[in-house]
């Protein structure tokens, strides 16, 4: 019997737990109402392509369209392992004290497959993309009958880290689905799949999440944090509530006031105010502040791009956001701008690659930075 591996944990890597052990789904009834649909007309899909931004619910509604069918026969038969408790006609609701709920949560149910990036027995870490071994893992469990419920269900997430030989499996996968059988495939930018793998799912697109139901969830898991950091957080995360939630536990806010303090003294250079920075994010413990801090001024530096090709206002995250966006627009041509943010996106994947010197990597940045607010075109090492 295919089954997942006995140490899976059941939280991941964030502190607010894995989606198989989320009974809550926000801002997206729309989607879940689609596949209640599908399965209340007998019209379900052999596969489907839950896309949408990273972190606005995609993998919580797989496993929760997953408790769903597997808590049930079609039909509505009982069994051994059917569901304690009616399942409400509209929604995909499981209740958590449900023992489908809970072996779902634990990795546990016979006919669930989960599939992510495997761990690597040589470097002794989780790989960074899914290879062709953890995909052939869901040919032998669709080769096998249902244990319980009927039905069985594989979740890949995400299909963006599927390499070349590992798509192409699943294409054949795809091309022969097996019956009563459903692949649902999570991906951040489905643009990247194969156009074959695309073409061969029902696709659902769900939507980012108004700043309000972000900035509430932000609320239940740390009620500590202000309103005012709250409703910064959810503007920063643009509709991921699991982006906001990993900027929250790391400081966001105020890491934003911080790039916006320093990028405001541009193109002057405050060579100790960085070197402080820098000593900061380059401690032994602080590469999570480190990655959220420049994925910030990635992000702003995108922001005031788009502003100066007009494509969207002038930005207002902060008070003096929208007089800073205008002088650096003046200081520099857009071109500039678009080169050091261009720039400085490819060195901090080559810093990340190469495991560079993160305090290193800070003064490098800023300095290219302050070269491009004094007109000229900005220098990182290639």
């Amino acid at each position: 019997m295919a089954r997942q591996a006995d140490t899976e944990p059941i939280v991941a890597d964030s502190p607010y737990g894995h989606p198989r052990a989320n009974n809550e789904l926000v801002g997206q009834t729309a989607a879940e109402q689609t596949l209640h649909r599908a399965w209340a007309t007998g019209k379900l899909a052999h596969a489907y392509l839950l896309s949408g931004p990273r972190g606005i619910g995609k993998a919580t509604l797989a496993y929760r369209f997953a408790r769903f069918v597997l808590g049930r026969n079609r039909g509505g038969e009982g069994g051994l392992f059917a569901a304690a408790q009616p399942i409400a006609a509209d929604s995909l609701k499981v209740e958590p004290s449900d023992p489908v709920f809970r072996r779902v949560a634990a990795g546990s149910h016979a006919d669930l497959l989960t599939v992510e990036p495997s761990y690597d027995e040589k470097r002794k870490r989780k790989r960074e993309e899914i290879v062709v071994g953890d995909v052939r893992r869901i040919a032998n469990f669709f080769s096998l009958t249902a244990a319980e419920s009927g039905w069985r269900i594989a979740i890949v997430d995400s299909a963006d880290d599927l390499n070349r030989n590992a798509a192409n499996a699943l294409l054949k996968i795809l091309e022969e689905p097996p019956p009563r059988g459903v692949l649902l495939l999570v991906a951040h930018a489905p643009g990247r799949l194969l156009a074959t793998i695309r073409s061969r799912c029902r696709k659902l697109t769900l939507q980012p999440l108004p700043e309000s139901s972000v900035a509430s969830i932000v609320a239940r898991y740390h009620p500590e944090i202000v309103a005012q950091d709250r409703a910064l957080l959810a503007i920063l995360a643009e509709g991921s509530a699991g982006r906001a939630l990993e900027l929250a536990a790391l400081g966001g806010a105020g890491a934003f006031r911080e790039l916006i303090a320093l990028v405001g003294e541009l193109p002057r250079f405050d060579i100790s105010a960085i070197h402080a920075l820098g000593e900061r994010l380059g401690r032994a413990n602080a590469a999570p502040q480190f990655r959220a801090f420049t994925e910030l001024l990635v992000w702003w530096f995108a922001r005031l791009v788009r502003v100066g090709a007009g494509e969207s206002g002038a930005p207002s995250v902060a008070a003096n956001e929208v007089a800073l966006a205008t002088r650096l627009l003046a200081a520099a041509k857009l071109d500039r701008w678009v080169e050091v943010w261009e720039k400085v996106s490819a060195f901090l994947a080559r810093a990340d690659a190469l495991n560079l010197d993160r305090k290193h990597v800070i003064v490098l940045i800023f300095s290219a930075l302050a070269r491009t607010a004094s007109g000229r075109r900005p220098e990182l090492p290639e």
